[in-house]
């Protein structure tokens, strides 16, 4: 099938469920971040290598972990002890180590500055958020994804001691079951999101799940309650 090009100058994209086999939408357009929120609120969301094509996705079948099936292990729970939780308190570097963490079966990043930018005018508009993990005041894990009415979509993870984006992840999960959340969008499935909780579910449930939360706008302040994270 011929994927569709997007207008520059409209925000419209292609219904999720008209993506080709492979699940991409469309291709081109911008990274304007207005066009970026309407892509999050459809269950689309971008994913190409620099110098490439802009490609939108939506795959099917979706990943999406329910908050109640994250799987806190026993050994994970002992670890997080060993670290100091923060939001947003260094989004750029989050986003940066993401992009710069070598990843098992990949050539280069899909994060590349254009984005990263455009993620940052929306950490400023309380929409995209990073978790981070610390020992010694040093980064050393953590997170960051969208917060979509009351959905999660998470973006991507990176571990330079061992357990840190785990570790950040159970932080963020216990958080966002207090603030109301209903689930958290994985996008595709990986070994590790499986093994936490995720599932595999048909594209037009999760577009339906995400329909009625996705406006479910929240208030919270992303600040870390330090008592929650002791009682993990």
């Amino acid at each position: 099938m011929q994927i569709p090009q997007l207008n520059k100058f409209s925000l419209e994209f292609p219904h999720p469920t008209e993506a080709s086999e492979e699940g991409i939408v469309a291709w081109g357009g911008d990274l304007n971040p207005t066009r970026i929120l309407k892509a999050y609120r459809s269950g689309i969301f971008p994913w190409n290598q620099k110098d490439e094509p802009l490609l939108w996705w939506s795959p099917n079948p979706r990943l999406m972990l329910e908050l109640k099936d994250f799987k806190l292990r026993r050994s994970l729970k002992k670890r997080i002890k060993h670290f100091t939780f923060k939001f947003d308190t260094d989004f750029r570097g989050v986003l940066e180590r993401c992009a710069s963490t070598p990843r098992e079966g990949q050539d280069g990043t899909w994060l590349h500055e254009d984005l990263i930018e455009s993620f940052e005018v929306l950490n400023g508009m309380g929409i995209a958020h990073s978790i981070e993990a610390y020992q010694d005041d040093k980064l050393v894990g953590g997170l960051y994804g969208l917060s979509i009415g009351g959905v999660f979509c998470g973006e991507s993870m990176f571990a330079h001691v061992s357990d840190a984006s785990k570790a950040a992840f159970a932080v963020l999960i216990e958080h966002l079951k207090v603030w109301g959340y209903d689930f958290i969008d994985c996008q595709v499935p990986t070994e590790h999101l499986l093994s936490l909780g995720a599932k595999e579910v048909h594209r037009e449930y999760f577009l339906m799940r995400l329909e009625s939360v996705c406006y479910d706008e929240k208030t919270e302040l992303w600040r870390v309650d330090e008592d929650l994270v002791t009682n993990i």
